[in-house]
């Protein structure tokens, strides 16, 4: 921080340049035209401690909001991937499960291979109210996921015996 000391008579051409105000006329004050000693201002060119202490606070606020929104964003970003990539497994699980002959359906599970190591699927069958519908149920699961790692797809499929 740099202060300088000046006085009236050596601040008459900083007066010009509005580095120094002399009041709401711009005069020099009566004092120094009457004689009397003149007086020293301080002129200081930095910031105080109080202030630079409320901008750090306000860039603390900021950076703590842009943290929270960075780690949201890459939360959603691989939940997305999840339902993606478990909906088109569910979907081509499901059209296989579709395709094959009805009375060959049975339960179970497996997984998709090494080309999806971390996902699961499961199949469950099951009754309905019509005697001749059936509920094909099919979970696929991540394994590396711990919240929300599942996605099920449900599939009612006629089967005559």
């Amino acid at each position: 921080m740099m202060k300088a000391m000046l006085c009236f008579d050596c601040c008459r051409t900083l007066r010009r340049s509005s580095m120094i105000a002399w009041g709401a006329h711009g005069s020099i004050p009566s004092e120094t035209r009457r004689g009397r000693s003149p007086r020293i201002f301080l002129i200081s060119g930095g910031f105080t401690l109080l202030e630079v202490m409320i901008a750090m606070a306000i860039l603390a606020i900021a950076l703590v909001a842009v943290y929270q929104s960075q780690s949201q964003s890459i939360s959603m970003a691989g939940s997305s991937r999840f339902l993606t990539t478990a909906s088109l497994l569910a979907q081509s699980r499901m059209v296989a499960i579709d395709t094959a002959d009805p009375r060959e359906i049975n339960a179970g599970n497996g997984d998709f291979g090494e080309d999806f190591p971390d996902y699961r699927w499961q199949v469950e069958i099951g009754d309905t109210e019509i005697e001749v519908l059936k509920k094909i149920s099919l979970t696929v699961t991540n394994s590396r996921m711990v919240v929300r790692n599942s996605y099920r797809l449900i599939l009612y499929k006629v089967v005559l015996r």
